[in-house]
């Protein structure tokens, strides 16, 4: 699955003495758990939300896929209106998307990512106190969607080809999905049904016309019984759909 992800770092900011007591909590949100951008429009919006009781400083930035990556350092070829702002409390913004035309492949999908980094405010009465204060970056999947791309997206996981192989060293088993179409497909989960036994595995993706492989948890080698893969994608608009399907020879 692409998966989203949200973890602390000192801020790109700034690295701040201030104060931090409890838990440290994220409180401006991305409405959507991924963004598409079909190459026929002008651009496209992300909305942002902040949850939380206080005002915070945002970031935004797209990547190539260096989740170290910083506003100054990744390339893409997308800019941003309003990349920085303030956001207060119950409040939303929303930031647009321009492609800038650069080259891109025209018979599949790209892949980017949306970071979001928020600086919440400093806190009050630290009583002298020499604490971290905390920023929190959240990545989710920018999708750029070619005009005129043969089938449909939601219909991707029906074409996936699944068989099993050695695992990694040659040492247990894995999964491995082949992807014949120009889309790319997100799992939460991918693994194995082998009768009414399911092992159920990580999520991951795998990106239009290529292959990847998933390790199955805790099997040495090949079943014995009737093994089917069983998978459960994620679509343009963040639902989970699980689905069995046979493996090939």
């Amino acid at each position: 699955m692409t998966s989203v992800f949200r973890y602390a770092m000192a801020g790109l900011f700034f690295l701040v003495a201030a104060s931090f007591a409890g838990r440290a909590d994220a409180s401006v949100v991305i409405n959507g758990t991924r963004v598409v951008y079909p190459a026929h429009d002008k651009d496209v919006t992300i909305k942002f939300t902040n949850e939380g009781d206080k005002p915070a400083l945002v970031q935004v930035w797209l990547d190539s896929g260096d989740e170290k990556s910083t506003p100054d350092t990744a390339k893409v070829p997308f800019t941003i209106a309003s990349p920085i702002f303030r956001l207060d409390p119950s409040k939303g913004q929303a930031v647009r998307v321009m492609y800038t035309g650069e080259p891109l492949p025209a018979d599949k999908e790209s892949v980017f990512w949306v970071n979001m980094l928020e600086v919440p405010p400093k806190a009050e009465n630290a009583d002298g106190r020499n604490l971290l204060q905390f920023a929190f970056r959240t990545r989710i999947k920018f999708f750029f969607r070619p005009a005129g791309l043969p089938g449909d997206a939601g219909a991707a996981p029906d074409k996936l080809i699944w068989k099993l192989v050695a695992g990694e060293g040659g040492k247990g088993v894995a999964l491995q999905v082949s992807n014949p179409t120009p889309y790319y497909v997100s799992f939460a989960h991918v693994g194995l049904k082998v009768g009414d036994k399911s092992i159920v595995g990580d999520g991951g993706m795998v990106a239009p016309q290529a292959s990847t492989t998933f390790p199955v948890k805790d099997l040495s080698s090949r079943p014995s019984g009737d093994a089917q893969a069983q998978f459960t994608t994620i679509n343009d608009f963040g639902a989970l759909n699980t689905q069995v399907k046979s493996l090939t020879p």
